[in-house]
């Protein structure tokens, strides 16, 4: 008789789920988002508060799962995979577009091309960044935000203080045509490695050094490995949130907008949190005592620049020089308003 009763009442359960006029909850709409940096650093936890925000103000009715440290793409995987769709968002740093054919993006590669953060800003929350990220929608993809990471330490086992140290030394870099010239220029032969790679590499003495936010150097252990850390500045850092065209357009138009102010709020804490996180990081590192970290006097910043100053003209002939001389001429409009 129990089972009977059993019986019938799934029978029953089954029969109402199919009667006309009852509500089915929908399933929760997932976004994958995929980096290849630690969680705790700037774009790490920004991709964390993006998740946090969507789920929270959709109700549930979007679901971000997000995959760190490389655990679902390497660099070179995941652009791919967003064009095809197996991931739905990347925020991959601003070199990786070159590669795409998109080498305008590389001009974010120019070393000192940006002479400090409201120079930077400018670029990225103006004009100039929203034609860039427009450039992306032919191949499928649609920019949302750029996050900062910040300026570049260089990293040795051997000091660097002058251009000169360079000369010989095996340096990791993203892959970028631009970031090859620079370390050339120096006398350094590039290597190119993807960012889960890089301690193994300065670990067994494949590369020598390296080039990264101190945050990016601190999360990876590199300071472990690197006995010198020099705080030149000479590059930027820096990402741009992407999602797959077609999923994204395919969005009611809701909760679109829901995910884009989600996006406006969680960029606002990614570059506020850039600043301290990696202030942070090089105080750890310094902490640490594994490395000697040096703060270049403004000479030996100049003679840094002035060596690595023929890089932006050669490059002239790879981005659009146009584009180029409109970051000149943004950063003397923000020294002139700064200083006035």
């Amino acid at each position: 008789m129990k089972r009977l009763i059993g019986l019938f009442l799934s029978w029953a359960t089954m029969a109402a789920l199919n009667l006309p006029g009852v509500v089915h909850a929908a399933p929760a709409i997932v976004i994958k988002f995929s980096h290849v940096v630690d969680e705790n650093t700037p774009k790490g936890l920004a991709a964390l508060e993006f998740k946090r925000l969507v789920e929270e103000r959709t109700r549930g009715k979007v679901r971000v799962e997000v995959y760190p440290n490389s655990s679902l793409y390497k660099d070179k995987e995941e652009l791919e995979a967003l064009q095809l769709g197996a991931v739905q968002m990347l925020a991959p740093s601003l070199a990786k577009f070159g590669y795409l054919g998109m080498r305008d993006f590389e001009v974010f590669d120019l070393p000192y091309i940006f002479p400090n953060r409201r120079v930077l800003k400018a670029v990225t929350e103006g004009p100039i960044g929203r034609e860039l990220l427009n450039q992306l929608e032919d191949r499928g993809i649609l920019g949302l935000a750029y996050w900062d990471n910040g300026f570049k330490v260089m990293s040795a086992n051997t000091p660097l203080l002058h251009p000169e140290d360079l000369k010989g030394k095996r340096m990791r870099i993203q892959p970028s045509r631009v970031l090859e010239a620079q370390m050339e220029s120096l006398g350094a032969t590039p290597i190119p490695l993807a960012f889960s790679d890089v301690y193994t590499a300065l670990e067994t003495g494949l590369a020598d050094g390296t080039e990264n936010p101190p945050s990016n150097l601190y999360s990876k252990n590199m300071h472990k490995v690197q006995k010198y850390v020099t705080v030149t500045n000479h590059g930027y850092l820096g990402y741009a949130v992407i999602v797959n065209r077609k999923f994204w357009t395919s969005l009611p138009a809701d909760l679109r907008a829901t995910l884009e102010r989600c996006m406006v709020d969680a960029t606002k804490r990614n570059n506020e949190e850039s600043v301290r996180l990696n202030a942070e990081a090089l105080e750890k590192v310094k902490a640490a005592g594994t490395s000697v970290v040096t703060q270049l006097t403004p000479a030996q910043r100049e003679e840094w620049r002035k060596a690595l100053e023929p890089v932006q003209r050669k490059m002239e002939g790879r981005i659009n020089k146009t584009l180029i001389e409109r970051i000149r001429k943004t950063a003397a409009n923000e020294q002139y308003s700064y200083a006035r």
